[in-house]
């Protein structure tokens, strides 16, 4: 068995895609997760399976909220070691890094597409795209920021779903307990 990370997007946030974390850890446990955790109302799952094929694991994931809920999902699963890699790869200091956001992106995007993605400039917000990972930290808060994750996705042709500092560290110490 091998402990894996799922991360929803856009479920819980303003009243949108409710899926309680109880219901939610029922229906993956019966589709054949195991030891099944969720952290917070924002869509973290850890969990364990045999399967390695992580567009398997995604789809069925999807196919089960799509069934359960009625709507889809965006989902992007990453092993504890793929998402300690994305923490320590953080480009930032570790005094701004602990107030930054990872958005781990479902795909690596062309370096290319990267470089126009780059472009975008606001004023006291930084990024940085590092493989699957756009980290981004803004001095007035990611409330007050401009950036703006859809035009990131567009640029990228890829999506992504945004986790802050603690829930990252969370989800590795939960991940490790399995």
């Amino acid at each position: 068995m091998k402990t894996y990370i799922a991360l929803l997007k856009g479920i819980n946030v303003g009243g949108h895609k409710k899926v309680p974390m109880a219901e939610l850890r029922e229906l993956l446990s019966e589709n054949g997760l195991e030891n099944v955790q969720t952290y917070i109302q924002s869509g973290n799952v850890i969990f364990q399976s045999s399967e390695v094929n992580f567009q398997k694991l995604e789809n069925s994931i999807q196919m089960s909220i799509i069934d359960q809920f009625g709507f889809e999902v965006a989902v992007v699963v990453k092993t504890r070691a793929q998402l300690k890699q994305i923490f320590d790869d953080c480009p930032f200091s570790e005094e701004k890094k602990k107030t930054s956001y990872f958005t781990m992106l479902h795909d690596v995007p062309n370096i290319d597409l990267v470089k126009v993605a780059s472009e975008k400039v606001y004023e006291g917000e930084y990024y940085e795209i590092i493989r699957d990972c756009i980290y981004f930290y803004c001095a007035k808060g990611y409330g007050q920021a401009k950036f703006n994750m859809s035009l990131f996705e567009r640029k990228l042709k890829t999506f992504g779903t945004s986790r802050n500092y603690n829930t990252m560290i969370k989800l590795l110490a939960m991940s490790m307990e399995n």
